[in-house]
């Protein structure tokens, strides 16, 4: 157990009872690997078979984080039972990762949080890094504070927090890892539309240098598309509809902008009434459905967007990938908090639920504990 981590039950130190304890509820060491690798390997056909059926779902990313998990907490156990050091100084920076880990990502996360509040202003959005950093801060802290305190309440508390933290970790990094996947899976080799998805303009009208990299992203998709297909040249969709603060809409102003430098006006159409990824999406696909029924697409959004806007084309019946448009790096942290925090919210009631789950099991089982003494 490692030293910061909250006891809820007393385990035993002895080597003799630890494996006495295993072997009764049979699971040698050898077994254990086994099965946990076994785990692993069902986790990695799942991901594999939902690749197959459709790369722009959502538990592929689970799957993968699930393969990815259960592949090194085998090879942890493994290692554990071989003999020598040089196994044995593996697992101990596989703990030293676990321990120091947090706080090297909420050391980032602090540095990320303040250049953005800088570069981009103080905005609720560009304070998720700021508050993600501070919250394993205060997980940490608490871990800490329950361990030298010796409260059981306080430890009860500590352990839900941590198991907490460890669930929205893990969805977390399964959707990073997946999403920097699905922009290099994703491909397209014919489509009739290329949908272009609007992010907000500055001064009322003015293309943002973010909103300028999905445009030009956008051409050179259209522009690829067209080479393959000189007889039946796709249709570009600039979709985005006009904010409080704006003059214009954002398609009219993405419209200007490739207008501008030589972009044919002829195979433009504007999409201008959606005000989020969903509209943007549903709107464009009536549009397409008008002109070519049964048309294919490809959508082009930011980078750390695109697995949001593969998974919402999928659950609308879009037929299309999504191409990914590059963003500058200090950007890149916030606006994946913020896409996490909304597919987290998409899917609701699985991870409210799954939330439910941490927080009453334990408090449950350690009222049960108590009754029985």
């Amino acid at each position: 157990m490692l030293p910061w981590m909250p006891r809820l039950v007393k385990w035993p130190t002895n080597a003799a009872a630890t494996a006495w304890a295993a072997h009764a509820c049979g699971f040698t060491p050898y077994a254990r690997h086994v099965f946990v690798f076994g785990l692993a390997l069902a986790a990695l056909a799942l991901f594999i078979a939902g690749l197959i059926r459709d790369v722009r779902s959502f538990s592929n990313a689970v799957f993968l984080g699930l393969a990815l998990a259960l592949g090194a907490l085998g090879a942890a156990e493994y290692l554990v039972g071989l003999p020598g050091h040089r196994a044995r100084l593996v697992v101990l920076a596989l703990v030293l990762l676990v321990v120091v880990g947090p706080a090297i990502a909420a050391s980032y996360l602090l540095v990320n949080g303040v250049t953005m509040v800088r570069r981009e202003g103080l905005r609720l959005a560009n304070l998720l890094p700021l508050v993600a950093g501070f919250a394993i801060i205060a997980v940490i802290a608490l871990v800490i504070a329950a361990e030298r305190v010796g409260s059981a309440k306080l430890s009860l508390f500590s352990a839900v927090a941590v198991l907490l933290f460890g669930y929205v970790s893990f969805l977390f990094v399964s959707f990073a890892l997946y999403g920097f996947l699905y922009n290099r899976l994703a491909l397209f080799r014919r489509a009739d539309f290329v949908i272009v998805l609007g992010s907000g303009l500055i001064d009322g009208g003015r293309v943002p240098p973010l909103l300028a990299s999905r445009l030009e992203r956008g051409r050179a998709v259209y522009q690829r598309l067209a080479r393959r297909s000189k007889a039946d040249a796709p249709v570009l969709i600039v979709s985005g509809g006009k904010g409080g603060d704006e003059q214009v809409s954002e398609a009219q102003a993405m419209a200007e902008y490739l207008i501008g430098r030589g972009f044919p006006a002829g195979q433009l159409v504007l999409e201008d009434r959606s005000t989020n990824t969903d509209e943007n999406i549903a709107f464009s696909q009536a549009i397409m459905e008008q002109i070519r029924p049964g048309a294919r697409c490809v959508i082009v959004t930011s980078g750390y967007h695109a697995l949001r806007a593969a998974v919402i084309a999928r659950q609308a019946g879009v037929r299309g990938q999504v191409a990914s448009a590059r963003t500058a790096g200090y950007y890149q942290m916030s606006a994946l908090l913020r896409e996490f925090v909304a597919m987290f919210l998409r899917y609701r009631v699985i991870n409210f639920g799954v939330v439910a789950l941490i927080v009453v099991l334990p408090v449950a089982y350690d009222a049960a504990r108590l009754a029985t003494w």
